[in-house]
């Protein structure tokens, strides 16, 4: 099979990389308009604590593609947090 011929650590950390990355295009968005009524605080707030919840088990493990992908999609997401309040019924 294919998959048993991939490194482990690839995967994770593509998948980690294309996680994280899923939200720019709404951040992207939401500082281009400077408008944000549709973002859900709460649910950013619940992200954002279960990213960080990953970065310790990251850390626990040793396993630095958790961590560091986790990092990269809470300071996205707490960017998205930052403009969201900013630009909440702007």
């Amino acid at each position: 099979m294919i998959l048993a011929t991939l490194n482990p650590y690839i995967i994770g950390t593509a998948a980690g990389v294309f996680t994280a990355a899923s939200m720019l295009p709404q951040l992207v968005k939401i500082i281009k308009e400077k408008e944000a009524g549709d973002i859900s605080i709460p649910m950013v707030l619940i992200l954002l604590t279960g990213l960080s919840l990953w970065i310790c088990y990251g850390f626990m493990k040793d396993d630095w593609a958790i961590i560091l992908t986790n990092i990269f999609s809470l300071l996205v997401n707490l960017a998205m947090l930052f403009f969201g309040i900013k630009y909440k019924d702007h």
